[in-house]
């Protein structure tokens, strides 16, 4: 276990010091208007390069973390952990309200570019919190039928493609309306499956649109920690995209949410209380996640019984998946 150490400690704290813009939506903070790149500008050597080294980094990580949670010290934590799992459902249900009483009282809906304009979506977001705060089944799933309005609504004015960025709604919806029925179990992987979509999703933006980015960094002072604006972009676009795909595909969810966590935290020292607005929903999933674990969860890499398969599946569909991101998203932006 020892030789395996050095790597992790080196990927976490890789993790924890990257660009923390990784983690801020640029559409909230950018002045300039979207100009997308030509494709073969994307793909750059450094692109591909990376790619490569991060798949085949997966591969390894993918055998590390197993033998990580072989540790007596780790195995306590996840034993404490999960006797925190009866409350999941709760935190989700009141994180959710506590939320939404960040967002209107910002004046927006479900994200700081959504702004409130009209006095029956002001009453919508109350109602929305009222039932979700009264103890009852019932009530949430009113609650999360009035948020799927509500998104549906908003999803009208703003098109399809752009709200893709919040499909983690669409799952926190479902997981609300699935409480206490048959469906129940599935409620959790389709947050996992959701959330880890949205941020894949999300972190193609920053390499279609990088001038967005660039004047982030330049308006906001964002530390480069060293590299040029065009590299850093890409990389803290892969730190996103590759915290995504983990949680999708099963590893280090709980790791995961810490790190993400902190990154969270560290931005809003830079853009302040509209990055507490618009990121409350996701700190309440990542808490959840932290305390799930993969405990419900089967996740795809178990698919696969031997450790050469779980390996050869990590990496080649880290590549399918980002050229699918890729590419649907040039194609649509």
């Amino acid at each position: 276990m020892k030789k395996y150490m050095p790597l992790f400690i080196l990927i976490v704290v890789g993790m924890i010091s990257a660009p923390i813009l990784a983690d801020a939506h640029v559409k909230w903070f950018a002045n300039v208007a979207p100009q997308k790149v030509k494709l073969e500008d994307i793909l750059s050597p450094f692109f591909m390069t990376i790619s490569l080294l991060i798949a085949i980094l997966l591969a390894i990580l993918s055998q590390v973390m197993g033998k990580l949670m072989d540790i007596p010290l780790a195995k306590k934590f996840d034993l404490r952990l999960d006797s925190f799992r009866k409350y999941s459902r709760y935190i989700l249900k009141y994180g959710t309200a506590v939320s939404f009483i960040f967002q209107v009282s910002y004046g927006t809906m479900f994200a700081p570019e959504f702004a409130i304009r009209h006095t029956w979506q002001t009453i919508v977001m109350w109602l929305i919190i009222i039932f979700l705060v009264i103890p009852h089944h019932i009530s949430t799933k009113i609650a999360a039928l009035l948020m799927l309005g509500l998104f549906i609504s908003v999803w009208g004015h703003a098109g399809w493609f752009h709200m893709l960025d919040y499909g983690f709604y669409i799952a926190i919806i479902g997981v609300l309306l699935v409480g206490k029925t048959r469906f129940e179990t599935i409620g959790f992987p389709f947050l996992y499956l959701g959330t880890g979509l949205s941020l894949c999703w999300v972190a193609v933006e920053k390499w279609v649109y990088p001038m967005m980015t660039i004047d982030i960094i330049h308006h906001h002072n964002v530390p480069t920690f060293g590299f040029p604006p065009d590299i850093f972009i890409v990389l803290s676009a892969f730190i996103e995209f590759v915290v995504g795909y983990l949680l999708v595909v099963g590893i280090l969810n709980r790791v995961l949410a810490v790190v993400v966590t902190i990154l969270f935290i560290l931005t809003t020292t830079i853009f302040g209380y509209t990055e507490v607005v618009g990121h409350a929903m996701i700190h309440i999933v990542l808490i959840i996640f932290i305390i799930e674990g993969i405990s419900f969860y089967n996740p795809p890499i178990k698919m696969h019984q031997s450790k050469l398969d779980q390996m050869i599946f990590v990496s080649l569909n880290f590549i399918f998946v980002l050229s699918t991101f890729l590419i649907i998203y040039y194609r649509f932006a």
